[in-house]
């Protein structure tokens, strides 16, 4: 597995929607709503890799050979009485390779980066349901607390979210 920082180019842009798809297809509560229509998913994917070629964001991506198997993005973009933050954002691993490490490997390689670009602090929020919360709390996150009805769950219904926050 190769992890890298991804760019602006029409076959990332294209992977990463297929990514997305896939784990909104999945009940994955990304901000999207089933069924995700792939045009949509690539104009998504289009604004944050040129927020990226900003220095807005790094969006990392998992590599098996050709096939991208997992995403995270690091928003730096913060407030300016918080440049010490980072918030982690969009963590997706596709379906068939959940379970390998593929997502602490790409929160890991976050971590490193924020450090790198003198963070101190990461945040981040997960669906109560279906969400990530074990993988959060295994890496080390604490949680903040819980924000009931937070959002809709891809299929329909409200779900939770929990907070979370590291120091680095």
């Amino acid at each position: 597995m190769i992890i890298a920082p991804l760019h602006h180019h029409p076959p990332v842009i294209s992977a990463l929607a297929e990514l997305i798809v896939e784990t909104v297809a999945h009940a994955g509560s990304v901000g999207f709503m089933h069924p995700l229509e792939p045009e949509m998913a690539a104009a998504f994917w289009e604004s944050s890799l040129m927020a990226a070629d900003r220095g807005e964001r790094v969006v990392l991506g998992a590599w098996e050979g050709d096939l991208l198997i997992g995403t995270v993005t690091l928003l730096l973009n913060c407030p300016p009485n918080q440049p010490h933050r980072a918030e982690i954002a969009k963590m997706m691993t596709r379906v068939s390779h959940r379970g390998r490490g593929v997502a602490s490997a790409l929160l890991q390689e976050a971590e490193r980066i924020a450090v790198g670009r003198g963070r101190t602090l990461l945040n981040l929020d997960t669906a109560v349901e279906e969400g990530a919360s074990g993988l959060y709390e295994r890496m080390g996150f604490q949680k903040a607390g819980v924000i009931p009805d937070y959002a809709l769950k891809p299929y329909g219904g409200l779900t939770g979210t929990a907070i979370y926050w590291k120091r680095l």
